[in-house]
């Protein structure tokens, strides 16, 4: 089972990227390996948020229907995920609130592995990072 990432759909539906092309590769092996692929509905408040703050709402339905066709399963955030994520920013204060929910999530469900470029998630322990093809 593999977590993706906020930055995935975007850098896929959004304006050209050094990852896109990394992006629709590592995709394309995940789906041909007929990988489980799962987020958390942060993910989708990330969409909204960053696509709001750069005034590009008309990317938000694009990225939606992309990252909805891909999963298999979007996962709630629990208040036991927002209490472990207050932990983990407690005790490593180098990862973002948003990174220590997706962690927090991951671990409630026993996922290992994300696809993601953002880097943040190396400091995190046990993780695999998918970053390229």
């Amino acid at each position: 089972m593999t977590f993706i990432d906020s930055n995935v759909p975007m850098y896929l539906v959004g304006a050209n990227h050094p990852h896109r092309t990394d992006a629709q590769r590592i995709i394309e092996s995940l789906i041909a390996s007929e990988e489980r692929l799962v987020c958390d509905a942060e993910v989708f408040q990330e969409i909204l948020h960053r696509y709001t703050a750069v005034d590009r709402r008309e990317a938000i339905g694009p990225a939606f229907d992309l990252l909805l066709s891909l999963i298999d399963e979007v996962f709630p955030i629990e208040i036991e995920d927002v209490q472990r994520a207050r932990q983990i920013v407690s005790g490593n204060g180098s990862l973002s609130a948003r990174d220590a929910i997706h962690i927090a999530v991951m671990e409630r469900y026993g996922i290992r592995t994300i696809f993601t470029f953002d880097r943040d998630y190396d400091r995190w322990p046990g993780l695999n990072r998918i970053s390229k093809p």
